[in-house]
């Protein structure tokens, strides 16, 4: 029943809440409420009385009271009737009760208002006013719902005869597409308005409903759906059902923002992703699942990324720690605050600084390969120690699997591209990579009942690119992002079985996602929403007060190396980055993009004064440059060259008869003590004569020196023997500025002019592009 019928009386008893402290035992008056019954009753005749009094005693002329009642008859009792769309029955109640308390008062100035006669015949009247308004409010209550009823019950066979024309035209379309013979049982609207769903009957004989699923993308053409909407088809609740979703509004066309909803989540209870053609928002677990995202350049999988380490960051139950081998360019918003709080980069707004007191919104960051091995040979000490002290309570909760909570919280690791590290797991040029990649999958095969998972993302699905299918295994959470793929075959490669036609999947942020897992779905469109870098900060400062710790036993196990995760040592290069983010990198500059060395991209300003009592500097990025193993590596192998590049070659006169360290003679060659470096083994080839000469060198001539290039910077020669020395290998544009200490869009222009001139080639390899000697290319 609405408010607009409800009983006057009910209205006029409803008690509101009582105030905490107010000693009073009945409720307050709701003086805004209007009369019922009793009530309306009991102010007709109070009123009534008192005119009859005030008139009699003041002489009032005995007709002004009956003109009133005509006034209230008309106006309250006619007037407000009409307006508020009563029946006829109320209106004559309401203007009889007027008209009798009018001729009553009038009456009884005539009379006397004191007599037992006035007395009675006002009790009267106010009866027979309350009987007349309960009577004639039931009646509009009935009245009404008679109405209300008769209008659903019009908008439901409007409903349902829609229903049927939506049910014969689909049982005809997929008859006529699918040469399947279904009938529709049901149909029910989206409440987003944006499409419908099918239920059908199969016809039996063998037919399936993947035979309907595979004219899926026929389906829709033949329905005429708006660009962008498709139609999905699935196996219904029973064999021998079918379920067909039809969107007819593209919401993956809509760029919708993170919904500012920040309340708690717990891992157990779902974490929202995104939304559904439906509108309705998309839940995974991750209690027991990795999750394993693909998405090209283009896609949005940065801003995907932000959104999980969203969800993690409002969990009471999880602690989230990340690897991003870019610099950790994932995570660096995500410790900004924490640094404006500390003081060690000054905030964009301030008037709007971060709050003393404000955490990491993340428990650890790793953007070097040998900080991740730290993290991830940390996790799987926390393995161990989880499985062996907290044997007593899995017993008490009789489970195998660790009873997370906000003091036993899940450790969820994501890793951009870490399922591309994967393929490094047979590299044997770069041993941290292999090392790093041995540990993911370690970590991936052995923690899941001590609540330790990794979501891991990558460019694409092809084995070339992940290594082998050991994450595909693990990953029963898996999502493809498919706005920049034209062929689609990363939704193939995770989803071989989903019949989705892809290429209306082609806004930013839009994919397809399914789980195999506990509480899981099946493959289907979503549309991931946009996060800003506002977001993150709202985000961080709006969960800080309830993001929580490692547990003590977690903790010790991990050593210091969780301890010191955020020592100015480890940590210090956040601030320079955090500068660097602010103030921009170079928009051309695809090696800070694909992982090179960024120090020296983005000069930034003084470091902030800090704290020295226990350390000589902040291990600042540009501080530790030559500690950077791949610019130690060059610097050492130019050393080699300046100090060994012109040495005298065996059987020269001016380096003695031996000719070696080796003490051999002049005619060993490659046997003494040479590093056999390319340039060394140049002066040593034998060169066929016409005479038929020895083919040793000319004793009087000595192997000149590389002479430095005719033109180009200074620093150039320095950075050719660099990269001759780093072999087949090569060396990446920040490899060479760290070591030349230039900034790489210099570096980058004098190379390539280097590479025009024949000095240099460039191998170009994504992220992996390099420069070589043309010895070794």
């Amino acid at each position: 029943m609405t408010e607009k019928t409800m009983s006057r009386e009910r209205r006029s008893l409803t008690l509101t809440k009582k105030k905490p402290g107010d000693d009073t035992q009945l409720p307050p008056l709701d003086w805004a409420r209007g009369h019922g019954p009793i009530t309306g009753a009991l102010s007709a005749t109070t009123g009534a009385a008192a005119v009859a009094l005030l008139g009699t005693a003041t002489g009032m002329p005995e007709g002004w009271p009956l003109v009133i009642g005509a006034a209230g008859a008309i106006g309250h009792g006619i007037g407000h009737s009409v307006r508020r769309k009563l029946t006829v029955r109320s209106a004559v109640a309401r203007a009889a009760s007027w008209l009798v308390a009018g001729g009553w008062t009038t009456w009884a100035m005539a009379h006397g208002p004191l007599s037992w006669a006035a007395a009675g015949s006002l009790a009267a009247l106010g009866v027979g006013t309350w009987a007349a308004a309960s009577h004639t409010a039931a009646w509009e209550e009935v009245v009404e719902e008679e109405r209300f009823s008769a209008e659903a019950q019009a908008a439901a066979a409007e409903l349902d005869t829609k229903r049927r024309v939506i049910a014969r035209e689909w049982q005809d379309r997929i008859k006529r597409v699918a040469t399947v013979d279904v009938k529709v049982i049901a149909v029910e609207f989206w409440e987003t308005g944006a499409g419908y769903s099918l239920e059908a009957e199969l016809p039996g004989g063998g037919v399936t409903w993947d035979r309907i699923g595979a004219r899926a993308r026929a389906l829709a053409a033949d329905a005429r759906l708006p660009l962008g909407c498709t139609v999905r088809v699935e196996e219904g609740q029973a064999q021998g059902l079918v379920v067909v979703d039809v969107m007819t509004k593209n919401i993956m066309r809509d760029e919708v923002l993170y919904p500012e909803d920040y309340t708690p989540l717990s891992l157990l209870t779902g974490i929202p992703w995104g939304l559904r053609p439906t509108g309705e928002e998309i839940q995974v677990f991750l209690r027991e699942a990795c999750a394993l995202i693909l998405g090209p350049p283009g896609s949005g999988k940065s801003t995907f990324m932000d959104v999980i380490i969203a969800g993690f960051a409002r969990c009471v139950d999880v602690v989230t720690w990340v690897i991003d081998l870019k610099m950790g360019a994932i995570g660096i918003p995500w410790v900004t605050p924490w640094l404006e709080a500390r003081g060690l980069i000054d905030p964009d707004d301030p008037d709007d600084k971060a709050p003393a007191g404000t955490k990491p919104g993340i428990d650890w960051l790793a953007s070097t390969p040998k900080e991740a091995i730290r993290m991830l040979k940390a996790a799987l000490r926390i393995n161990k120690a989880r499985q062996l002290h907290y044997q007593k309570l899995m017993r008490k909760m009789d489970t195998t699997l660790l009873p997370i909570s906000a003091t036993l919280p899940q450790i969820e690791i994501l890793i951009d591209e870490g399922a591309e590290i994967l393929a490094h797991a047979n590299n044997r040029r770069e041993p941290e990579k292999r090392e790093l990649a041995e540990l993911i999958r370690e970590g991936m095969r052995t923690t899941r009942a001590m609540a330790e998972r990794f979501v891991l993302t990558a460019v694409d699905g092809n084995v070339s690119t992940i290594g082998d299918t050991v994450v595909k295994r693990y990953s029963p959470v898996s999502a493809a992002l498919t706005s920049g793929e034209n062929s689609g075959h990363n939704v193939g490669k995770l989803f071989p079985r989903a019949r989705i036609d892809t290429s209306q999947l082609n806004e930013k942020g839009a994919g397809v996602i399914a789980s195999s897992a506990a509480n899981g779905f099946p493959a289907t469109e979503f549309k991931g929403w946009k996060s800003l870098p506002s977001m993150v900060r709202k985000v961080v400062l709006a969960t800080n007060g309830r993001r929580i710790e490692l547990d003590a036993i977690s903790a010790e196990a991990a050593g210091d190396d969780y301890r010191d995760r955020w020592s100015p040592e480890r940590a210090g290069w956040l601030v320079t980055a955090a500068h660097a983010a602010r103030l921009g990198a170079d928009p051309d500059d695809n090696d800070a993009a694909a992982g090179g060395t960024t120090t020296a991209v983005v000069e930034p300003p003084e470091p902030p004064t800090v704290d020295t009592r226990r350390r000589k500097s902040l291990g600042l990025s540009y501080e530790r440059k030559a500690e950077d193993p791949d610019v130690l590596a060059a610097q050492l192998m130019a050393e080699i060259d300046q100090r060994f590049g012109t040495t005298d070659e065996p059987g020269h006169p001016d380096g003695g008869e031996s000719g070696g360290s080796n003490g051999g003679d002049g005619d060993t060659g490659g046997r003494r003590g040479s590093l056999g470096l390319s340039y060394e083994r140049k002066g040593t080839d034998p060169q066929p004569t016409d005479e038929g000469a020895s083919p040793a060198a000319d004793p009087d001539e000595s192997t000149p020196s590389p002479a430095p290039p005719a033109e180009g910077p200074d620093w150039l020669p320095q950075a050719l023997e660099a990269i001759e020395a780093a072999g087949t290998a090569g060396m990446k544009v920040g490899q060479i500025a760290a070591l030349v200490k230039r900034d790489r869009k210099t570096v980058r222009q004098a190379l390539q002019e280097a590479v025009a001139r024949d000095l240099l080639t460039y191998r170009e390899n994504g992220p992996q592009s390099v420069f070589l000697h043309p010895d070794h290319a």
